[in-house]
């Protein structure tokens, strides 16, 4: 009951007439920059950050403005991952995967729809998860250390191979091409210059950003500008605009399994939306891809993406609030507003500030709503940029792709690699290999290196640290399962069909 009493007075917070102006704002706004290719709810809050600190708002307002911000760049980066193929950051990636096919196909409309609501129930799971278990989960998050997180993301790389189906050889490839591609630059470790070929440009390495815009935007352009050549139209928007009910059934227990998925993993420090979208991603293939339709457009693989997304999103508050870790980069940000207004995060926080946690706690519930009640009208608007001409459509997407690269570091070297990122991702898009497993596989190889680095430091370089928690054992047995399953599957089944 002390929880209910406690989310009483968050709503009492939440609900004053200039958190709730706030909340609304912030929605909107983070919306807009979620669909930005190359924005995202980094740059979104980084943004609003030093304007909430310069308008003296109240440390629970400035929170709640934050994170109004933060679940509209989640909502937000759907929308030009389903109607461009760009996602508009990390965690819309695997949403490309079937929502881009769906708007080729004119069902656009359903893909917006279904994504909306999916990112609605993801989050209220994970925000109800937040009210009932923040204490007790947080203490579970610390039985991850660093063996444990190194366990996680091999799990994850193991489960890339499911993502392409008949391909999984490609998937892994492209996720190799994503490590390779994040190891260039300096090691931070020993100081040492890896893949730089001599160029300075690249001794920062190459940015997210950079890759993201290249295998994704540019790529899209090439494309866009071949069909256009060819004759055709590069998508033919329907006039349904929203699910059928039929879509929203097939998709119920999808949406219910990834965003409990999506929570567990966003309680995790440092796993982040891009993890539980793959994962829930590539289990839910495994589990409902009986005809092969995901990957060509099946509502299932939108909704589990999506739920697992924005359930990680606000399952990243557990460990920022409850432990003084942020869950993610984007939460890392929001511990610097805490940090502005002299409030120390950790397990006394709920005690000592009530008012700034469960009123936090509260606005997650008010923004999830405000951002469904905001989504579900505008998807007209949204899709109704399918019928824009590629003659327009096109210089659009490359003027906002290159103006968002110029601002990493003002550098043309990022416009040049960017262009070359996006021929060979055009390239690779032309031999059927998947671009998700690229993205993917840059963004795991940092937090993989990190962790490994650590387990082997923490154990004066014995290896069997890796494997010496049940915890990290049962991760390593997990992703030999389902690297080793498919095949033999595979080869029962040519048996079978030989015999």
């Amino acid at each position: 009951m002390d929880n209910l009493s406690n989310l009483f007075l968050g709503f009492q917070v939440a609900i004053q007439p200039l958190n709730l102006a706030l909340a609304s704002f912030g929605c909107f706004v983070g919306t807009v920059l979620g669909l930005l290719p190359g924005l995202g709810p980094i740059n979104g809050i980084a943004i609003f950050l030093p304007l909430a600190f310069a308008l003296n708002l109240p440390p629970e307002s400035a929170l709640i403005l934050l994170a109004a911000v933060y679940m509209g760049c989640e909502y937000g980066g759907r929308i030009s991952a389903i109607l461009l193929n760009v996602p508009g950051d990390a965690g819309a990636v695997m949403t490309t995967v079937d929502g881009h096919p769906l708007a080729l196909q004119g069902k656009a409309g359903a893909a917006l729809s279904i994504s909306a609501v999916s990112s609605f129930v993801g989050a209220l799971v994970s925000t109800i998860g937040i009210v009932l278990f923040a204490p007790m989960l947080s203490g579970w998050a610390l039985s991850f250390g660093p063996a444990e997180y190194f366990a996680l993301m091999v799990f994850a790389v193991a489960t890339l191979g499911g993502m392409m189906g008949s391909k999984p050889v490609k998937a892994l490839l492209g996720c190799f091409i994503g490590m390779s591609l994040a190891m260039v630059g300096i090691d931070s470790g020993t100081g040492v210059y890896r893949l730089t070929f001599g160029s300075l440009h690249l001794s920062d390495g190459i940015q997210f950003i950079v890759i993201v815009i290249g295998l994704f935007a540019i790529s899209e352009i090439l494309i866009m500008l071949e069909q256009t050549h060819a004759g055709k139209n590069a998508i033919k928007l329907s006039g349904k605009l929203l699910f059928s009910l039929k879509e929203l059934a097939s998709t119920g227990m999808t949406m219910a399994r990834s965003a409990l998925m999506g929570f567990g993993i966003g309680i995790l420090p440092g796993a982040g939306a891009t993890v539980a979208s793959a994962i829930a991603y590539t289990t839910e293939k495994r589990i409902n891809d009986k005809d092969s339709t995901f990957g060509s457009g099946d509502v299932r693989g939108v909704a589990a993406p999506e739920a697992a997304n924005n359930a990680s999103a606000c399952g990243s508050f557990i460990p920022m609030l409850t432990l003084g870790v942020p869950g993610s980069g984007t939460t890392a940000v929001m511990l610097g507003a805490l940090t502005l207004y002299n409030i120390t995060p950790g397990p006394l926080l709920f005690e000592a500030q009530p008012a700034v946690v469960w009123g936090l706690i509260a606005s997650l519930f008010i923004a999830n709503l405000l951002l469904l009640f905001m989504n579900i009208p505008l998807i007209g608007l949204f899709a109704r940029l399918l019928s824009i001409p590629n003659a327009i459509l096109v210089p659009a997407i490359a003027a906002i792709s290159f103006v968002g690269v110029y601002g990493i570091h003002s550098s043309t070297f990022d416009l040049v690699l960017m262009v070359v990122l996006g021929i060979f991702g055009y390239v690779l898009r032309k031999l059927a290999f998947p671009t998700g497993p690229i993205i993917l596989g840059f963004v795991l190889a940092e937090l993989m290196e990190r962790n490994l680095r650590r387990a082997l430091a923490i154990s004066d370089g014995d290896v069997s640290i890796l494997f010496a928690s049940p915890l990290s054992v049962g991760l390593w047995a997990l992703a030999a399962l389902v690297i080793v399953v498919p095949i033999l599957v595979r080869f029962r089944a040519r048996r079978t069909a030989g015999g």
